[in-house]
């Protein structure tokens, strides 16, 4: 999620191309001209909430192409509206395109426990968000949520043979069953290692929930926490040292499971009192999720839509010195044009965060747009919601689209921004939608 508190937080539509005569210097003035362009590059977005026809969603098919992992961004990370979008996206996308995972901005033992529901039923998914969306993951423990889990849940049931999986990439937290499994597999493999392995986990595997345990964590002193990177980085070579043995797959997994591990107690070994450090630590956490996205895609096959904020999915950070490079940079490092980012926007309404100096989340809610900003000109185009493929916008609208201005992007707390943000040089699709709702949160 975007500002983690821990601190350690289309192209087919061009066939229908205005014309290419040059505009005379008679027309209209440039902001008229911008929203022309857009108007004519638009396409209309029906509804953000799951069921009923998905043909307004037919134009995303084709500006995502062959994409193997699309992130789908949101500017806030407490309104419904972008929830139930990427529900509705998704669920479009398994049918449409053949997608088959949805990986969220959330840890990756958290991931693995929904995994665990929406394949074998294991669980309950309800009790899992309670016990695992704590703290800066709070948000995601919301009715829309919960709704697509249950979807993919019943998804599965109807295709045990073809099945949708469930994801998260993050890295703040990594729960015990992780450090169960890798513990079993080398019990089960070369036990002479279990009692070696065993030292170097020692008071690591946590004994309390999420947020208590990131709350601990982060009162550790600087050097303990360093201490216990190198105990995990040296658990991971150890792994990393030993043949696959018989059955590779259970190897390879077992490798994957000890490195988020790892990242968790890397992320946490930054000294939090010195800038350049934070910076270190914010540009390596987009790396690691990056990073665990490309494992379980190219470990899985599966093509994947990636749910993060607009700053996590996108090219180029909001705050390039807070945050020095961001995980889509990475992800296009990565699969290169596998890779595709979808940007998030609206103009006014209401969102869930906290406060800058307290943990209290409440309802805020913005009214329109500024004069200036991306999203006053977006609004104005003639659809309430729609789409654009940024690559395909014509004159003047796409010299207008690399040009930062301030924009909307809202993480955890409020107040946050407005940031400047060039939209083209960000995302290569924008969904923008006129009006958003505060998201419901569950247990609350």
């Amino acid at each position: 999620m975007k500002r983690h508190r821990t601190v350690l937080a289309l192209t087919l539509f061009i066939i229908l191309a205005a014309p290419t005569t040059s505009i005379p210097a008679t027309a209209a003035p440039a902001a008229t001209t911008v929203v022309e362009a857009l108007d004519r590059a638009a396409h209309p977005l029906r509804s953000v909430e799951p069921g009923g026809d998905t043909g307004d969603l037919r134009s995303l098919d084709r500006m995502i192409g062959d994409a193997r992992v699309v992130g789908l961004g949101e500017a806030t990370h407490g309104s419904h509206d972008f929830f139930a979008l990427k529900d509705r996206v998704f669920r479009h996308l398994v049918e449409a395109k053949g997608f088959r995972t949805f990986a969220l901005e959330a840890p990756w033992s958290t991931g693995a426990r929904l995994n665990d529901y929406v394949l074998y039923g294991k669980g309950d998914p309800r009790r899992i968000m309670r016990e695992e969306f704590q703290r800066d993951y709070l948000g995601w423990n919301n009715t829309d949520y919960l709704r697509l889990v249950e979807w993919m849940r019943a998804y599965n049931i109807r295709h045990p043979a073809d099945p949708v999986r469930f994801m998260g990439d993050d890295i703040a937290w990594t729960g015990p069953e992780l450090y169960d499994a890798v513990e079993a597999y080398v019990a089960g493999t070369r036990p002479e290692l279990s009692a070696r392995l065993a030292e170097l986990y020692r008071g690591l595997r946590p004994t309390v929930q999420t947020g208590a345990y990131i709350e601990q964590y982060l009162r550790l002193p600087y050097a303990e926490r360093k201490e216990r990177a190198e105990r995990t980085g040296e658990a991971l070579r150890l792994l990393e040292r030993q043949a696959p043995g018989a059955d590779r797959e259970a190897y390879v997994r077992s490798v994957q499971q000890a490195r988020v591990i790892d990242q968790t107690a890397r992320q946490y070994a930054f000294d939090v009192e010195d800038p350049a450090e934070i910076a270190a630590a914010m540009r390596y956490r987009d790396g690691a999720m990056a990073a665990n996205v490309v494992w379980w895609q190219r470990h899985t096959g599966t093509k994947v839509l990636l749910s993060a904020h607009n700053n996590h999915v996108g090219y180029v950070p909001e705050e390039p010195v807070e945050n020095p490079k961001v995980q889509g940079a990475f992800l296009r490092e990565g699969i290169g044009a596998g890779y595709v980012s979808v940007g998030l926007t609206f103009d006014h309404g209401s969102f869930n965060a906290t406060g800058l100096d307290d943990e209290d989340v409440r309802r805020w809610t913005l009214g329109p747009a500024d004069p200036g900003s991306n999203e006053r000109t977006l609004d104005r185009v003639r659809y309430r919601d729609h789409l654009l493929d940024l690559r395909s916008v014509r004159a003047p609208a796409a010299d207008w689209l690399r040009q930062a201005r301030p924009t909307r992007s809202i993480g955890t707390a409020y107040p946050d921004g407005p940031h400047d943000i060039a939209l083209a040089r960000s995302y290569d699709i924008l969904i923008h939608l006129h009006q958003v709702e505060a998201s419901r949160l569950r247990d609350r």
